[in-house]
């Protein structure tokens, strides 16, 4: 599988403040921060394990953007982000120290105050253990749940409405897993639609992570709410992200969520303000 250069001003900037180290060799990452290579320090520009050069005008520009990741292929830059015409919204690959996350219309779609994206997963991870069997991730985005589920479960089935979601995703090298393990399946359609035609009690357990509110408030309603009750078996578990719980409309949401909850036939709703949710049983 072909994997570009995918890069962000986290590991442009350590070069420019080396440029004058002309022949050194400087340690950097061109996969946002998963594995790091040395890069050699030129007159105008880094050498490449490849032999290309990535020159300074690049970095610079690369270095001056706050919340964009860049694809490098030859001389080309391109910076992440995509349009979709079915949503009429802009989707980019924002970074972090970590993981980058998923903006839509400027909105993360990961925790990224105090914590990074793969971190915020794993604590969704851990509101819902045990993990087993099969689980359905409803919100699919970067893919970081899928595959953080898969790790425990004997198959995901993971969801996303957006198309140029999941091309961003095959981009994104914190993402490669979504796309090369086989206890994942994914699935491009409105999970509206997809659920009813579901066998009822499939799930073990389902991870639902929407967008917030005011992106994907159907996603929050009391019917999509009693179609994820019934492919959850019986005694299965809901994990259901809202948001800051100690926010003043994640307080006001979180009531609407608990409620709706209960009269979709859930019990047991729990609060996880660690992973920003709740938690309810079938």
């Amino acid at each position: 599988m072909f994997s570009p250069i995918v890069i962000s001003r986290f590991q442009t900037r350590p070069l420019l403040a080396e440029r004058h180290a002309i022949g050194h060799k400087i340690p950097c990452s061109l996969d946002l921060g998963l594995t790091k290579v040395d890069l050699r320090i030129q007159d105008g520009g880094v050498l490449l394990p490849s032999g290309d050069s990535l020159g300074w005008e690049i970095l610079t520009e690369i270095s001056e953007a706050e919340n964009n990741c860049f694809m490098v292929r030859g001389d080309e830059l391109e910076k992440i982000t995509r349009f979709s015409e079915q949503t009429n919204r802009v989707y980019g690959l924002m970074p972090t120290t970590a993981a980058p996350t998923l903006l839509v219309s400027g909105i993360p779609m990961h925790r990224i105050k105090d914590t990074t994206p793969d971190l915020d997963t794993l604590e969704k991870i851990k509101a819902i253990k045990p993990i087993h069997g099969q689980i359905l991730d409803t919100s699919m985005g970067l893919g970081y749940t899928a595959i953080a589920a898969a790790k425990y479960a004997d198959q995901v089935t993971t969801i996303e409405v957006e198309p140029v979601v999941e091309e961003i995703a095959s981009i994104n090298p914190w993402s490669r897993e979504l796309f090369n393990n086989r206890k994942i399946k994914r699935i491009i359609a409105d999970s509206s639609q997809i659920l009813p035609k579901l066998e009822d009690g499939t799930f073990s357990s389902i991870i639902h992570d929407p967008p917030v509110l005011s992106l994907a408030g159907d996603l929050y309603g009391l019917e999509y709410y009693q179609q994820l009750y019934c492919v959850l078996r019986s005694g299965g578990k809901l994990f259901h992200y809202i948001g800051d719980p100690n926010s003043h409309s994640g307080r006001k949401v979180t009531r609407g969520v608990v409620e709706r909850l209960s009269r979709a036939g859930f019990s047991n709703i729990r609060r996880q303000p660690r992973a920003f949710g709740v938690v309810a049983y079938k």
